[in-house]
């Protein structure tokens, strides 16, 4: 699949939206969607487009401080995913927190103490770029919700 990565700006919830919407195993919750689009909007968000200009996807990350940063929040359509998309997003976006001078790079992620099919695929995914496993956490977000706490060294 053809594709072009465009490199972080801000105000692209009204483009990322739709794809978390698509994406209802994973973004199945509105209130966590209006909050996640709220957030994109601030946020440096890189975006995937296709060969005739349509949204595959994209990576939203947040600068915690000059040294550390977060995978906020990334997204694939459904039927765009599993191809090189969501890998290529995460590389141009470690490529320009390196420019940034950020050395570490995290993601939060539902932990393999809940057994959902789906985050097992995305913490498969997060461990084929590199990531490793920090810690599990039941009071982030809640005990059914144990967050997984993966880093990476840029």
């Amino acid at each position: 699949m053809e594709f072009t990565i465009e490199p972080p700006s801000f105000d692209r919830a009204a483009i990322c939206v739709p794809i978390l919407r698509a994406l209802k195993d994973w973004f199945g919750i509105e209130e966590a969607v209006l909050r996640y689009a709220t957030e994109i909007d601030s946020l440096p968000t890189l975006v995937a487009y296709g060969a005739v200009g349509e949204p595959l996807g994209f990576l939203s990350l947040k600068l915690h401080n000059p040294f550390s940063a977060e995978l906020y929040v990334l997204g694939i359509r459904p039927e765009a995913r599993r191809q090189g998309i969501g890998r290529a997003l995460v590389g141009k976006a470690e490529a320009w927190l390196k420019e940034q001078g950020v050395e570490y790079l995290q993601v939060k992620t539902l932990g393999p103490s809940n057994p959902d099919e789906n985050y097992a695929q995305t913490r498969a995914f997060y461990l084929s770029v590199g990531f490793r496993p920090l810690e599990e956490f039941t009071r982030i977000w809640d005990e059914q919700n144990p967050c997984l706490i993966l880093i990476k060294k840029l």
